[in-house]
């Protein structure tokens, strides 16, 4: 059997391990448990914090819960500034734990399919990796494309890992900022329409960026 069987077949084994530990031992229930999070931040906010980063890179990467799940749970746990910078570690940590799983379980055998399809193939792997970081950053901050699906299937394309990084980053703070705001302004009792408006600013501006940027990358396609 040809290594990249091998290496999907490890791949495949794996996922129904995690599923089968995850349905077992209830593991996802674990990330909803508000008051002792709520308990933790009041008595050790560092180490609150560093739980928090852990269980989101965990929960999005391995147990593929849904990233934006964790992005209203920091706003609401840690405020929209502390919010923002936690869930943004935390969720470029998860995708890029999930690219490299991709990278070196998946690549070898998922790509030459990928490759048959000829807009596909264009897009991912064609003009030096341009449209597939094109497709990056509209994807990124576009926060309705499948969170957990992207960090995937991003390591079968060959996008550097220093430039897949950074770009995961830089296009999810938009989307991050986003939801974690929006979650502050449902809890707050002052400023509740203030977080709503930014909410709102932050969204037009993806909506125009995300347009201008598909329109490009839509020309490029066809």
């Amino acid at each position: 059997m040809k290594s990249k069987y091998i290496k999907l077949a490890i791949f495949i084994l794996a996922v129904i391990v995690i599923v089968i530990v995850n349905h077992h031992y209830k593991l996802h229930e674990r990330f909803h448990n508000f008051d002792d999070f709520k308990y933790m931040i009041g008595d050790n906010i560092i180490k609150a914090s560093i739980i928090y980063i852990i269980a989101t890179a965990v929960g999005s990467s391995v147990l593929a819960l849904p990233g934006v799940t964790f992005a209203l749970f920091s706003g609401i746990l840690f405020g929209p500034v502390l919010g923002i910078i936690l869930c943004s570690l935390s969720s470029t940590l998860a995708a890029v734990i999930s690219f490299l799983i991709s990278r070196f379980f998946l690549k070898d055998a998922v790509k030459p399919l990928v490759e048959k399809n000829k807009c596909l193939n264009k897009l991912l792997f064609e003009d030096g990796n341009k449209n597939a970081m094109l497709l990056l950053m509209i994807t990124r901050l576009v926060p309705l494309f499948p969170y957990n699906i992207q960090n995937f299937a991003y390591g079968i394309t060959d996008v550097s890992f220093i430039k897949y990084s950074l770009y995961t980053f830089l296009f999810m703070l938009p989307g991050i900022s986003l939801f974690t705001i929006a979650s502050v302004g449902i809890v707050s009792q002052d400023n509740k329409y203030l977080y709503f408006l930014i909410s709102a600013a932050i969204l037009i501006f993806v909506l125009i960026i995300s347009f201008l940027l598909k329109k490009k990358y839509l020309n490029k396609c066809t």
